[in-house]
Order: structure tokens, then sequence, then C-alpha cells
């Protein structure tokens, strides 16, 4: 038998399947589905009608038809983010493991595309929609997110915001957090101990709720040992390896004065790195230097980098066993928090008489 996409090159359809096998497309998909019983002479007339046809299923009709492998979608803003990159292996690895497909989608900060992703995964009865990162938390934010949770707790479906700022009380969502100022407080009481008392601060975007938190912790450990900061000495940027060597630039071209740099995150304490081996300036003979995330490359930094570890492959498996270990479509909220941790390598030292 000529197969269709042989005579005219047109790709078969499920209802070509059909009429070949003298059956409706529904049947087709009962046999595909493989999850309905079907005798075996229609069966059989399906199959023979699919391989004589070289029918290949559509995986985003069999998603919407309930059939095939179960879905859930992660987004984020940055997959070349390395703290991003950790989670979406833990969310992908766990996924796999449970028998689901994961479908990431990274929106570079665009809130509609955002939205668009959501409401494919909605329309596919996906298991979960898992949301990654930090943000501004506004009431546009909140009413925004409260109204993509309902829509996919209506479909069956499960959100879950990881980093992301919660909701309020009674939402449909998962929310998982890290102990973020918690961190950023354990990490600056470090330096405080060593003797530092001005403590050049590189932050993130001012209305950035991961870096807002980051900054408390750098506030509070200051006021619980009863020292003054300098506003002068908090920067504002983003969490990318540029920013901190800009900020940390313009902190030496402004002459301040510090004895140790609590960067944001990793990526922007590799970035002041830079800027003061340039500078003639020893890490940490001159300047004591911190960061946050434990990234992997920030023990091969010179030197190894002292940081707070945040568990982001935990973080993303976690996510996942919650969002589908929970019955579906719960209308109940849900709030974990993981620990993080300081991670003393040989960047910081005590400060200089």
């Amino acid at each position: 038998m000529t197969r269709k996409s042989a005579d005219n090159g047109s790709r078969s359809t499920i209802r070509d399947v059909a009429a070949r096998a003298g059956v409706s497309a529904a049947t087709v998909s009962r046999v595909l589905g493989g999850v309905y019983p079907v005798s075996a002479t229609t069966r059989t007339r399906v199959m023979r009608a699919v391989r004589d046809l070289d029918y290949v299923a559509d995986a985003r009709a069999k998603a919407v038809a309930g059939v095939g492998t179960p879905t859930l979608g992660f987004v984020l803003d940055d997959i070349t983010g390395p703290s991003f990159a950790l989670m979406a292996h833990g969310v992908e690895r766990e996924a796999t493991r449970l028998g689901h497909l994961c479908l990431v989608c990274s929106t570079d900060g665009d809130a509609q595309h955002e939205l668009d992703f959501v409401e494919t995964m909605r329309a596919q009865r996906a298991a979960a929609v898992i949301l990654v990162g930090g943000g501004a938390d506004t009431p546009e934010y909140r009413a925004r997110t409260a109204h993509v949770a309902d829509a996919l707790a209506a479909a069956g479906s499960r959100l879950v915001l990881c980093g992301r700022p919660p909701l309020d009380p009674g939402a449909p969502v998962t929310v998982i957090e890290y102990d973020n100022e918690g961190g950023a407080y354990a990490l600056c009481s470090h330096v405080l101990t060593q003797g530092h008392r001005r403590i050049l601060f590189l932050g993130g975007k001012p209305d950035h709720t991961t870096a807002q938190g980051r900054e408390r912790g750098y506030l509070a450990a200051h006021r619980a040992r009863g020292v003054e900061t300098d506003p002068a000495l908090r920067l504002t940027g983003d969490f990318t390896r540029d920013s901190g060597y800009r900020l940390m630039r313009q902190a030496l071209d402004a002459a301040l004065e510090f004895t140790a740099v609590m960067a944001a995150t990793d990526m922007v304490a590799a970035g002041a790195l830079t800027a003061l081996h340039e500078a003639g300036l020893t890490v940490p003979g001159d300047v004591s230097l911190v960061g946050y995330d434990d990234i992997p490359f920030a023990r091969d930094l010179h030197p190894a980098l002292t940081t707070v570890h945040v568990p982001y492959a935990e973080l993303g498996r976690l996510a996942v066993r919650t969002a589908l270990g929970r019955e579906r479509g719960s209308s109940s909220d849900e709030h974990l928090l993981l620990g993080t941790h300081v991670v003393v390598r040989d960047s910081v030292g005590a400060v200089r008489s």
C-alpha cells in the first residue's frame, strides 16, 4: 500500500487514519492512547492504517486529549543563569523520575510570554506549572498570578511559585522558598566578626524581591551588632557579572572607603573580583569579598569564594514532588521553606589594623 506521505508529501491526520481503518477518529485516539478497551480486530485495523499512512500522533493533541506522557511546565527568566540552570536540572530529573515530560520556557522577563506559555500548559492539562525567580511584588503581579493559579486549578493543574513573591492566603498555589534573608544575615555576620565595619554592598534591582531580601539581611546583621551602615556603600544593579564589574569600578572611581564587599550573587562577586584585581588590590589581603548562591564555579575563583549555599537543585526537585504528590485540583495553599548556610572559603580575612 502506498503511503499518503509518499503520494503528495502532506502529513496524514487522525481523520485519514480513521477513514482508512473504517472507524471514528475517537476510536483511533483510544487505540493510540491505550487507556480504553478496544477489540483486537479494531486495534489491528487501526494500527495497519497507521503504518500504511506513516501517521505520527501530534504530541500536543495527545496532551490536550489527556493521553500520552503527562507534562509539567517550568518557567524562568533566563535559562543561562547558573542558579536557574541548577534548578532546571532538579526539575527535569525529578519529573523524569516520576514519568512526566518537562517543558521549559525562558521568558527574558516578558510577562505576556509567560502568560501565553501558562495558557498553553493549562490547555494541555499539565500536571503543574512551576514559576521560578524573584520579581516586583506589586498589586498587578498578585492579581495576574492569582488569576493564573485559579485557572490552572480549574483545569486540575497546580501553580508552584519557587522563589517568587507569594500570594494572599487561600490562593490555590504552592510556594517553595529558601531562607534568602537569613542567608544574607549569616553571611554579613561572618564578615563583621572579622572586624570589618565598612562593607560595600553590591545589590540587585531595587524592586526585585530576592535583592530586597539579601539587602535586608545585610542591614539586619549590622543592626544586631550596633554597627551603623553608610547608605553610600549600598549600590544597585542586577545579578550579572557585568553589573558586579561596573559597580566595583564605580566604587573605586568614587574612592569609597570599604574593607569588604558583599555581592548579591556569585556572578556579581566574580565581576567585582576582576575589577579589584585590575585595580591592583588583593583578596582577601586588601579587600575581603563574599557572594551568594554557591554556584559551582565559586570554588574555582582565585581565591575561592566564601558564599551562601542555596539548594537550587533540591528546590526544583521539591517543587515537582510537592506539586505531583498533591490531590489534583486542591484549592488550599501550601508554603515550604528550605534552609541556607554559609560556605567559608578563602576570600575573607581579618580587617587590617
